[in-house]
């Protein structure tokens, strides 16, 4: 079985360099302190004042329920808990084939980038990524500001086609800008893209990759990238998805890779970068995320 990108997406030291002058300083990890912030954030665990607002908690327990909530695996609920407790998204890597001009290509300077629906190529090709139908939405909270809405930040999202493969790098999509976007963030701090599911390839656990910038005006600036990282996609959604026709090489794929062996999320099982996902196959899933920056 081949694999599609031998060095792909090998943990942050691959591209560290690159990322130390484009973000921000990083706060030193809680350790200790996020498990206290998960005690007292998690649904159905007692944290007492901490605890998420009522509305939140309401719609985490009606989501996963509160045995789930408390449950040490990765779960939506335990997702929205630590983002709402005010604990900043993982930085991960940028993996080698962002299309941000730290690798090669910009497609940050093209006109065209600024979108809702990514499944097509911009400029001199139309091209349009062919797979089942995948809305995601993202929430950006201000850790620095008691995690208010962080309006007008954008976001530059990007994932691999139902093959496996990226745009702008892979053999026979070299012209191709497909599955790339940027969205500015609204009064709710929220900002969604329609794409297709991705695919899933040896030695990654399916994912979808996106910067944060303070921005619109500084998607292409360095030094003004607030965060860095990666969505994980659920199992179930996967699975049937990896299911239908169109996604032969994910099904033979995704069984070899688990979100606790995966090079990025493997460290705590994609624990804060799980999305809430829902739908089917027939119409399309939905992949929600709130990201504390």
């Amino acid at each position: 079985m081949t694999t599609p990108h031998p060095d792909h997406d090998r943990g942050l030291e691959f591209d560290l360099s690159t990322l130390l002058s484009r973000r921000r300083s990083l706060g030193v990890l809680l350790g200790a302190g996020t498990a206290a912030a998960l005690a007292a954030c998690t649904p159905g665990t007692g944290g007492g004042s901490a605890s998420p607002s009522s509305a939140a908690t309401a719609a985490a327990t009606a989501t996963e329920g509160a045995t789930a909530a408390a449950s040490p695996s990765a779960t939506s609920t335990v997702t929205r808990a630590f983002a709402e407790c005010g604990v900043e998204i993982p930085e991960e890597t940028l993996g080698p084939y962002p299309g941000d001009g730290s690798n090669g290509p910009n497609v940050l300077e093209a006109s065209g980038v600024v979108r809702r629906d990514i499944r097509s190529s911009f400029g001199t090709s139309t091209t349009k990524a062919e797979g089942v139908p995948l809305t995601v939405t993202l929430t950006l909270l201000d850790n620095a500001n008691g995690c208010a809405p962080l309006a007008g930040a954008a976001v530059y999202a990007w994932h691999c086609d139902k093959d496996g493969k990226y745009s702008l790098y892979d053999s026979g999509i070299e012209n191709e800008n497909y599955l790339r976007g940027v969205q500015e963030a609204d009064a709710n701090g929220q900002l969604t893209f329609s794409t297709i599911y991705p695919g899933a390839y040896n030695g990654r656990w399916p994912h979808i990759h996106f910067e944060v910038f303070e921005s619109m005006s500084n998607t292409s600036a360095a030094g003004q990238v607030l965060a860095v990282s990666q969505i994980a996609l659920t199992e179930t959604a996967c699975k049937e998805v990896y299911a239908t026709s169109g996604y032969e090489s994910s099904a033979r794929n995704f069984p070899n890779t688990t979100l606790t062996s995966d090079n990025v999320f493997g460290d705590d099982g994609g624990i804060y970068q799980l999305a809430t996902m829902s739908g089917s196959v027939a119409g399309g899933y939905t992949a929600a995320l709130n990201v504390t920056v």
